[in-house]
């Protein structure tokens, strides 16, 4: 073998030697950050059983719990995490602010999973009745819309009622002492309260708002449909396996979220087959509907496209 043959050989080996260690590196730095919510169960059981750390393996996934929606957005908006599912409100009040936020995916409908409530022996005992009283809910949040659609039903203005932006643990705080008439929420946080017998539903979201839920991502990770795939099949074989086991699933969620069996089981008990796909024509009319609700009454600075926020996945 002539020097000059030797010397690219040995030029080849080394390029291929720095490709592997490339690779190795890059698979080792491999990260996914996961947003998520007290609601969000199939990301939780995701979480519990295990099932992306078996079918992305090198990948280290860490995961982030918000409050509400519009927290999470904003945390996705500013690079800190790649991921995370919402309610319906929280993309359009994003997108209406012009962050960069990506629709990937959706779960279907859930409309009996959140309500707008009031106590017990609240003289309330219709909508019409919310005129002049104080309303809370997380500005931003599936909620918003909620109270949004009530007033509509009831013929009602937006500046009937008195808005009180909370997040829902200090909502709840302010419900129960009082300072506040009504409290429109979603799950757990409504189930947390309907199994302690201290509120009733004035009415709930079935008829107002369908409550769909959807998987926003960032530019970067929309454009990569086989990791997305992955992830969205694991969710979905998360939610085949909770709802075959439900006894299993109650208690895996109970322990990581750290709320009683009682509440979780009355949440799981109410909450339908919840496969994650992508956005369907219907999803993205329904999500069109609350962007144009919201323009309409100035709620957002701007009307929005919601079609402008889907994910454009390059071939």
């Amino acid at each position: 073998m002539s020097a000059h043959t030797t010397r690219r050989a040995a030029v080849a080996i080394l390029a291929t030697t720095a490709a592997v260690w490339s690779r190795a590196r890059a698979d080792a730095s491999a990260q996914l950050r996961i947003g998520f919510q007290k609601g969000s169960l199939n990301l939780a059981l995701l979480k519990s059983y295990g099932l992306l750390a078996q079918r992305l393996p090198g990948t280290r996934v860490q995961w982030t719990e918000f409050p509400a929606g519009p927290q999470l957005l904003e945390a996705l908006a500013l690079g800190s995490v790649d991921l995370g599912a919402t309610g319906d409100s929280p993309p359009v009040f994003a997108q209406a602010a012009g962050k960069d936020v990506v629709y990937v995916g959706a779960e279907p409908a859930k409309p009996d999973s959140s309500a707008l409530l009031v106590k017990p022996d609240s003289p309330l005992k219709t909508l019409a009745d919310l005129k002049g009283r104080r309303v809370a809910f997380q500005k931003g949040s599936s909620a918003h819309f909620l109270t949004v659609q009530a007033l509509k039903r009831a013929g009602l203005a937006w500046s009937d009622i008195q808005p009180v932006h909370l997040p829902p643990a200090d909502a709840r705080a302010a419900f129960e002492r009082g300072s506040v008439d009504a409290w429109a929420v979603w799950d757990p946080y409504y189930a947390a309260a309907e199994v302690t017998g201290e509120l009733r539903a004035l009415v709930t979201s079935r008829g107002l708002t369908n409550n769909n839920t959807f998987y926003l991502a960032s530019r970067s990770l929309s454009q990569q449909p086989t990791l997305l795939r992955t992830l969205f099949q694991a969710l979905t074989d998360t939610d085949t396996r909770a709802r075959a086991d439900k006894r299993e699933a109650v208690q895996r969620y109970a322990d990581f979220a750290g709320l009683p069996a009682a509440t979780v089981q009355r949440m799981v008990e109410r909450r339908g087959p919840a496969p994650v796909g992508p956005l369907t024509a219907d999803l993205i009319r329904d999500q069109q509907q609350v962007a144009d609700a919201f323009a309409e009454l100035g709620l957002i600075p701007r009307p929005i496209r919601i079609a402008d926020a889907l994910a454009q996945v390059k071939a």
